[in-house]
């Protein structure tokens, strides 16, 4: 499980290092692309296989937007001896990521915010809007 926030920097060639417990979880390699809200989702191996067979099981007319968006942007990231990846700069540009990001445990996988970006997507939720959520869903 994927869990907590991260405060990181990212350098002008892209490295950030991404924090040692979700390293742990992810492994040695694994997946970064285009989030929702303009972050980057991280997915492990095994995880983006999972998503890519759920997407694959769509009808083909469904499915169209949804690969293009996940799959034309997606990386594959080896971290190196610190621990660094390195995200394109097509992946910074979409998430507008430039210097303090933060890294999100979200259960299944992590998202990588610019650090403003997530302060005002945070600061959106509050306890009652979950618990509307949770109530709509019979949580």
């Amino acid at each position: 499980m994927l869990i907590g926030e991260h405060s990181h920097l990212i350098d002008a060639k892209g490295r950030l290092n991404f924090p040692s417990k979700m390293r742990e979880v992810f492994g040695d390699r694994f997946i970064v692309t285009r989030g929702f809200d303009r972050c980057l989702n991280v997915y492990s191996l095994q995880e983006w296989f999972r998503l890519e067979n759920s997407i694959k099981d769509l009808p083909r007319n469904k499915r169209r937007d949804i690969e293009r968006f996940f799959f034309s942007g997606a990386i594959e990231v080896v971290p190196d001896k610190q621990g660094r990846i390195v995200i394109s700069p097509t992946l910074r540009e979409y998430a507008q990521l430039e210097r303090n990001i933060v890294v999100v445990g979200a259960s299944d996988h992590a998202e990588i915010w610019d650090e403003a970006a997530w302060k005002k997507e945070f600061d959106k939720l509050s306890p009652e809007s979950i618990t509307k959520i949770m109530d709509d869903l019979d949580f």
